[in-house]
């Protein structure tokens, strides 16, 4: 059987999703868990493999599984093995072909940045604190500017595995939450630090200024990565 799972993680004490000999990782428990609730799983995938620090809301997993409870009792079956901070909100059998990376049409994400003058002792690892003045109206500038597709080398780390750094963006804007500016953004994929970078480069530069970074601008041009722990995978389009 196929399942499809569906996962919300804080990404604080985990070293990211991949498994890492030695380290505490999402995929990690999650097949330990698997482990002990089926007889054999194989074929482990992600819809995001999201780094350490990097929180998810609905990430998606698919997993081949055998001799364990039907597909309707696996959430609560995996949840009672899984630690506090990673459970199973949904879960279901999927189609024989279905593949958490590579059947997924888009993906997006939010940042939170948090611009209270003081710090908060909640919000240390759920966003940026950025104790100084921003302007919403051109950061809302920015965000329009990432619309369609376009040359996001200047937004992930010059060594890099990926061939083709053009992207596609449907949706970007900046949103007030309270004490919060919350950044979502979804695209078909995203790069190595995709989302960080270009929140930093908002924060640190002109519309007229990202404008041509988004040409196939270097790295060195653009701004700071943001924190990891601001970042959130919010969802994963099918």
């Amino acid at each position: 059987m196929r399942l499809r799972l569906t996962l919300e993680y804080d990404g604080t004490g985990f070293r990211g999703w991949a498994a890492q000999p030695g380290l505490r990782t999402v995929e990690g428990v999650l097949r330990e868990a698997l482990e002990r609730v089926f007889s054999s799983s194989s074929e482990l995938a992600v819809a995001g493999r999201t780094d350490t620090g990097v929180h998810a809301l609905a990430n998606v997993a698919s997993v081949e599984v055998e001799g364990g409870p039907p597909a309707e009792r696996a959430r609560e079956a995996l949840n009672a093995e899984l630690s506090d901070d990673v459970a199973v909100v949904e879960a279901g059998e999927a189609a024989p072909d279905f593949h958490a990376r590579h059947s997924a049409r888009a993906r997006s994400y939010r940042y939170r940045v948090y611009c209270r003058p003081a710090r908060s002792a909640f919000e240390t690892r759920r966003s940026w604190w950025y104790p100084h003045a921003l302007d919403e109206e051109r950061l809302g500038e920015s965000a329009d500017l990432l619309l369609g597709k376009h040359d996001f080398r200047a937004f992930t780390p010059t060594e890099t595995q990926h061939k083709v750094l053009v992207r596609t963006v449907e949706s970007a804007a900046w949103h007030r939450r309270g004490d919060a500016l919350e950044f979502e953004i979804t695209a078909n994929s995203f790069l190595r630090h995709m989302v960080r970078t270009l929140v930093g480069t908002m924060l640190e530069r002109t519309p007229e200024q990202l404008a041509e970074l988004l040409e196939g601008g270097a790295r060195s041009e653009a701004g700071t990565t943001a924190p990891p722990w601001g970042l959130y995978l919010i969802s994963v389009r099918y």
